[in-house]
């Protein structure tokens, strides 16, 4: 046994020079992937406090609860980002001066939990979408412990602070793991304004140049996607824009960095479309043709 597993160290040891470019070896720890998700999980804690407590959370332990958990939460997301830094300044061959990249670290986490509140506007006026766009909502309450849009999107609103702040991999990990459990996917680099709700939402893609305006309602398997996904074009507007008060059905294909859904638009289940269409259209598909009403 014990010579044939010398053989097959050999055969790996082999594949590492030979596949170098999966290797991460003599280089800086990577953000731990458990970290990251404990650090999401702590901040949406921050966003809901009292939904994730298996006590109840009283008014009178409030600051006490919000000061402990700002505290391990600090640590955590400055361990993990200083992490993302060093690695980018070993990439770029910089000379890493861990001190400074700890303080930098710092920083970006101060911002990123400073920017609580706002999420927090933000989740408020998401919920309200949710329970207000469906009718099978019972509660607020329920809409926040089950629904998988609103997870999606929280999640989102999270990752895009780090997007906002050029921190590498935590954006990606964050919103990977949320695509793992619900089923959607949304680039941390999308603009995505107020009032968001994504209705049972398995499937649905929204890439990561895309921007939506303010009370936008997307169905399950909807794709706000690139007409090509060339790596030339990355850095370029390659996904469309979506305008006020627009509502996607389920299936429907919207593609192009030039596409622009106008305001107050309807897109029917399973239209494709390429190009634009004015504030108010109507666009829904028939199986021998697709119409336009406005």
């Amino acid at each position: 046994m014990e010579q044939d597993l010398n053989s097959i160290r050999r055969e790996i040891l082999k594949s590492y020079d030979e596949y170098g470019g999966i290797n991460h070896i003599d280089g800086p720890n990577l953000p731990s992937r458990e970290s990251i998700i404990a650090i999401l999980g702590r901040l949406e804690a921050l966003i809901f406090p009292g939904y994730q407590s298996d006590e109840p959370l009283r008014r009178q332990n409030l600051s006490n609860w919000l000061s402990e958990t700002l505290r391990h939460t600090a640590v955590d997301l400055t361990t993990e980002i200083e992490r993302c830094l060093a690695y980018e300044g070993s990439r770029r061959n910089k000379q890493v001066d861990r001190e400074q990249l700890w303080e930098d670290a710092e920083v970006l986490s101060k911002e990123i939990l400073g920017a609580i509140p706002h999420i927090r506007e933000l989740a408020c006026m998401d919920v309200e979408a949710a329970f207000q766009g469906d009718p099978a909502a019972r509660s607020r309450e329920e809409v926040i412990l089950s629904y998988p849009g609103l997870e999606a999107v929280i999640s989102y609103r999270l990752s895009h602070e780090f997007s906002l702040r050029s921190i590498p991999f935590i954006p990606r990990m964050m919103s990977e793991y949320i695509h793992r459990r619900t089923g959607i996917d949304i680039h941390p680099a999308a603009t995505i304004g107020d009032g968001f709700f994504v209705d049972h939402g398995t499937g649905v893609v929204i890439g990561e140049t895309t921007v939506i305006g303010n009370n936008v309602k997307l169905y399950q398997g909807v794709t706000i996607g690139a007409l090509s996904v060339q790596k030339e074009q990355a850095g370029t507007k390659r996904h469309p824009t979506i305008e006020d008060d627009v509502t996607i059905y389920s299936g429907a294909t919207i593609l192009g960095g030039k596409t622009v859904i106008g305001a107050g638009s309807v897109i029917g289940g399973n239209v494709w479309l390429t190009s634009s269409v004015p504030p108010g259209s109507r666009i829904y598909h028939r199986p021998s043709d697709s119409r336009t009403q406005r």
